[in-house]
């Protein structure tokens, strides 16, 4: 990474860090309810921020899970190098600045009569709502591939369950066996996520499964670090993983699960001891409920604040938006919280609302002293989100084992502080 990647970056973080500083909501604002649906990377930072911003606004989070077990690091616990413990957190936390946290699933939206109706009965009235609900699979989009399916060939893309069935199935594979990914095209939650895990697996199976094998069969000619992460397959893990793009009949079309096989667009069967499958993706349920998705199945959004496009005091964040070229990251639903809650206090204030300043960094893990990372800074431009020129990067090719080291080191403190500045811990 050159100085002045480093130094730009730097300067859009202190930025969006600014823009989390508490401000003094005008009296008005004091009787105002903001309800936030979703208790992940954007939402928990979206409560956290906006009471710390608006002390006198009331700011309920709805999330259904009393833990929240981030994606983020799971693939660190199907490696064996984090417990399960460790990638959960509670809103303990939350709580103790104040905001008032309901475990119940949000089932619908009356946009119009600007209520919430929860999985309890009960229906919450708000001035302004933020969704920050996740992606759902395209259940069906992949012939063969349903939820039912899902319990045969996880896809564990959202952590829970699934991750603890895929490493179940791995820790049960006999050495010897092949682990097959099927990985979808663009856009999905966590464009690196796929090639990270692939490594992850690799060295779990070369401490464990030595004579493994790991196909990934991609619906994409390229993919986010490709360089990087093909580099370090060959230097960490030799020949075990395969990586077969798109165009080389990478694309899986069909799933069989009860007898682990895929096939591809070109007819190929591929026969797994354990399968992944990484199926299409849409925004979470809640969004489509609430009349805030398009066609695509994502939301779009305005660049500046994060305000939906097509209803009105409603905001939405992370994955489930239309936010390129930012990618659907946990880093990039942390800085769109604290750019929603700035934009949430002004407009409650009375205020102008300023445009926010977004950034991402995103670090992989290969081995245990082997990481690398992407990193951009993002600004909204004529009605778009663009990336700042000269912000963004990635590590250098062929760099040495201290640099790759060092980065690691990063991906871990990167983890524990946005823990730490989320949920608390």
């Amino acid at each position: 990474m050159s100085f002045h990647r480093r130094t730009v970056l730097g300067s859009a973080l202190a930025g969006a860090a600014a823009l989390a500083f508490p401000a003094i909501v005008r009296a008005q604002a004091g009787s105002a309810h903001v309800v936030i649906v979703g208790g992940g990377f954007g939402g928990a930072t979206a409560a956290r921020y906006l009471k710390a911003r608006a002390p006198q606004v009331r700011v309920t989070l709805i999330e259904p899970a009393e833990i929240f077990y981030t994606c983020p690091f799971s693939n660190l616990y199907l490696a064996g190098l984090r417990t399960w413990d460790s990638i959960g957190h509670s809103y303990d936390g939350l709580r103790k600045a104040g905001v008032e946290v309901v475990h119940a699933r949000a089932d619908s939206v009356d946009t119009a009569g600007k209520r919430v109706l929860l999985s309890t009965g009960q229906a919450l009235g708000y001035d302004k709502l933020v969704l920050s609900p996740g992606i759902d699979m395209r259940w069906g989009a992949l012939e063969g591939y349903d939820e039912a399916a899902a319990q045969l060939a996880p896809h564990a893309w959202k952590a829970g369950p699934q991750t603890l069935l895929l490493k179940k199935q791995l820790d049960a594979m006999p050495d010897g066996g092949t682990f097959v990914m099927s990985i979808p095209a663009n856009p999905f939650r966590c464009p690196p996520g796929p090639y990270e895990r692939a490594a992850m697996v690799a060295h779990y199976f070369k401490q464990h499964k030595p004579k493994s094998k790991i196909l990934l069969l991609d619906s994409k000619d390229n993919f986010s670090k490709q360089g990087l992460f093909l580099q370090g397959y060959r230097a960490l893990y030799g020949d075990m993983i395969e990586w077969v793009k798109q165009s080389d009949d990478g694309q899986v079309v069909r799933v069989d699960a009860k007898n682990l096989t895929v096939e591809t667009a070109f007819g190929t069967k591929h026969k797994a001891d354990v399968l992944n499958v990484i199926p299409p993706q849409k925004a979470g349920f809640i969004a489509e409920r609430a009349g805030v998705t398009d066609a695509s199945g994502w939301v779009p959004i305005v660049p500046e604040s994060f305000a939906s496009k097509q209803v009105q005091d409603v905001y939405v964040l992370g994955d489930a938006t239309i936010a390129a070229p930012m990618p659907k990251s946990g880093f990039a639903a942390n800085t769109q919280g604290k750019v929603a809650a700035a934009a949430i206090a002004a407009e409650l204030a009375g205020k102008p609302v300023a445009t926010g300043a977004f950034a991402n960094t995103c670090y992989s893990l290969l081995g245990t002293d082997y990481g690398i990372s992407v990193a951009g800074v993002y600004q909204s431009e004529d009605g778009k989100l663009i990336e700042v020129p000269g912000s963004g990067g990635v590590s250098p090719l062929d760099a040495d084992a201290s640099f790759r080291k060092a980065e690691a080191e990063y991906g871990t403190a990167w983890y524990q502080a946005i823990s730490t500045d989320i949920w608390g811990r």
